[in-house]
């Protein structure tokens, strides 16, 4: 559960372990979908007057596309995430790192800041495996299930640039 008691928090730390299922509707449509949910264990704390400290892991994977050959891959997220919760104040809205909850809230939901560290600990480039071989720049076969038989002539474009450099060498 991600959704936490603040009484308990008041008198000592608490530990959380909970999930952050992939069909929650905190996640947005254009959001790097989890597959399964989003594993979060961590500690929650009172950080002062109206504020709390939330510190922890979270695990998780997606689907991504290979950016080398374009095919499936598996996007393994496994992320510290340290944050602070913060009530309002009228003559302040919160620090941009800070999560901001009601004055005198009966609790906290973890989620949004969550789904915030998943979307920053995302990867943005996928490999499908470190040593693909990706796509031929000529006919664009994939060179991991087939061998590609294309010429492997210079471009022309670096001729000149090639014999400037030969005749330097």
């Amino acid at each position: 559960m991600l959704c936490l008691d603040l009484s308990t928090v008041s008198n000592h730390a608490i530990v959380v372990a909970g999930d952050l299922p992939a069909s929650d509707p905190i996640w947005l449509e254009d959001d790097v979908q989890p597959v399964g949910a989003v594993h979060v264990e961590g500690r929650l704390s009172g950080a002062g007057s109206g504020r709390y400290y939330f510190s922890g892991r979270l695990k998780g994977s997606a689907m991504g596309t290979c950016r080398r050959c374009l095919e499936p891959a598996t996007l393994a997220v496994d992320e510290e995430m340290s944050v602070i919760f913060a009530e309002a104040k009228d003559e302040e809205m919160g620090e941009s790192d800070e999560f901001v909850i009601e004055a005198r809230a009966q609790e906290i939901d973890l989620r949004p800041a969550v789904r915030e560290e998943w979307l920053l600990a995302m990867p943005q480039l996928a490999l499908c495996r470190e040593e693909c071989l990706g796509l031929c720049p000529s006919c664009g076969s994939n060179k991991n299930v087939v061998p590609c038989t294309c010429s492997t002539a210079p471009d022309p474009r670096w001729d000149a640039l090639r014999a400037q450099w030969n005749a330097t060498s």
